[in-house]
């Protein structure tokens, strides 16, 4: 069983609607022949709270907008390090940076088929690492 023509378009339009607010690393799979309960898993991350809930936002605003879905559940918003919208057919996963390498989901779903994203979307990949090596420098520029 693969992810259904809906689950695709929903998550098409929350990896767009997460490039569009600088998400970092945005990658989606397919998990449908692992689980039961969803089809497919978007993954993001940003490297402050404030984004992470402005990328949460914006990908429920487009969804329900463009496409009249609405989360059946939304978690972790008060903390803003790892949000969680389950819209049935697909679940986003939006973490702080330090999240998303501390809980490696990415691991976790390796052997799950991955789904072709926007160009916009794929453009995201290693800006985590490229943020994180810019910001770790010193004050001078050294790098610890």
């Amino acid at each position: 069983m693969t992810a259904t023509d809906r689950s695709i378009e929903l998550i098409n339009a929350a990896a767009q609607a997460a490039a569009d607010k600088l998400a970092h690393d945005i990658i989606a799979y397919d998990v449908s022949d692992v689980l039961s309960i969803t089809d497919a898993f978007l993954l993001a991350s940003a490297p402050t709270d404030r984004q992470v809930k402005a990328i949460v936002d914006e990908i429920e605003e487009r969804l329900n907008k463009d496409l009249g879905a609405k989360p059946v559940r939304r978690e972790g918003d008060r903390e803003a390090r790892w949000v969680l919208l389950d819209y049935v057919d697909i679940v986003v996963h939006v973490q702080h940076s330090e999240e998303r390498v501390f809980y490696a989901l990415e691991r976790l779903w390796k052997d799950c088929p991955e789904i072709d994203l926007p160009e916009e979307a794929k453009a995201t990949r290693g800006k985590a690492a490229a943020h994180a090596e810019t910001t770790a420098g010193g004050q001078d520029g050294e790098r610890f």
